[in-house]
């Protein structure tokens, strides 16, 4: 079901970057005057994985990533009461600490803009081709499949 907004496509802000994230930008795109409640996840790259320490990770991008980001995107704005809606994530080498991904929603209640920002990052991590490449502190590597 389609919900309408004063906008073409509540869908502001959609990108893989090679920089640093902002969470103020993310935050800004979404700002709506019909929202009541925003939600937003921002993941990190954290210090360990399955017991094992890590000194960082390195994401890499399908040609098609921007595409099916967008796919997801419009399908999350159609199935929720979406108002605005940006997504964004790093390509590259990161540290720990560093900001891998963020994903904002708008909508008119609390928790339509909670739900539909966990469907948003769960499906992006699902169904995106942005894979993370693990570095151990030992100097071991891992492919971890989607991001």
């Amino acid at each position: 079901m389609s919900h309408p907004t004063l906008f073409p496509s509540p869908v502001r802000l959609l990108g893989l970057r090679d920089t640093p994230l902002s969470l103020d930008e993310v935050y800004g795109a979404v700002g709506d005057d019909a929202a009541g409640g925003t939600a937003l996840f921002v993941g990190t790259v954290r210090d360990h994985d399955g017991g094992k320490p890590v000194s960082s990770l390195e994401y890499s991008a399908h040609p098609s990533a921007e595409a099916e980001l967008r796919r997801v995107a419009e399908e999350i704005a159609a199935e929720f009461p979406v108002r605005a809606l940006a997504a964004v994530h790093r390509t590259g080498l990161l540290a720990i600490g560093d900001v891998a991904v963020i994903t904002a929603v708008s909508c008119p209640h609390r928790a339509e803009a909670f739900a539909a920002c966990r469907r948003l990052i769960d499906t992006l991590k699902h169904e995106v081709p942005v894979w993370k490449r693990q570095i151990f502190t030992d100097g071991a590597t891992e492919w971890v499949g989607a991001c």
